[in-house]
Parts: structure tokens; sequence; C-alpha cells
């Protein structure tokens, strides 16, 4: 029989985590953060497109509390913060099929 002493609290705050990176954009975006930390220009010109929608999509997940931004030099750049997503996101990409593969 399984066990339904999940922690709801935990339930729920994973939920809302996953509905924030199940976006394909988002995805992409974070998928990005972990090969190097790019800043928001590098970001918008890699995904094909405008630095308004990026930013729009990356304010969701700073809000959610997954990405963060910090200075490095004259770039602001991205990185996940969240160690659940960072961990789930690892784990995508080394199961993403390669290109040419």
């Amino acid at each position: 029989m399984l066990n339904p002493s999940c922690p709801e609290d935990w339930i729920q705050s994973l939920s809302a985590k996953v509905k924030a990176i199940g976006h394909p954009l988002r995805l992409k975006l974070l998928l990005m953060m972990i090969q190097e930390h790019p800043c928001v220009s590098e970001l918008w010109q890699c995904v094909g497109e405008s630095q308004p929608v990026v930013s729009q999509h990356l304010a969701i997940l700073k809000e959610r509390g997954i990405v963060g931004s910090r200075p490095e030099g004259t770039r602001r750049v991205y990185e996940i913060v969240d160690p659940e997503v960072l961990q789930l996101i690892q784990t995508i990409h080394h199961i993403m099929p390669q290109e040419g593969a």
C-alpha cells in the first residue's frame, strides 16, 4: 500500500515549482543556466525571443524563488538558486537527446 503521508506543504510547493518550469521557454532558459551563467541578452538571443518576453519569464522564475541574478562585471547573470529545481534540471539535461543523435 502507498504511504499517503507526503507532507502537504512540500507537495504544494513542489507543484508550484513544476508548474513554473513546465512552460517550454522557461525550461529552455533553465537548461541554458546549468551550462553557464548567462545574462538576459544572451538568453533572449539564444532562444530567439524578444528581451521583454524573456524578462517576463525570468520574472516568473525569480518570483517563485527558482532563479536569482547577480552582478558579474558589467553584466547581471542568472542562475538556478533552488536546489530541488537545479537537481531536476540537471537530470533533464542528462537525459535530453543530443542534436544529431
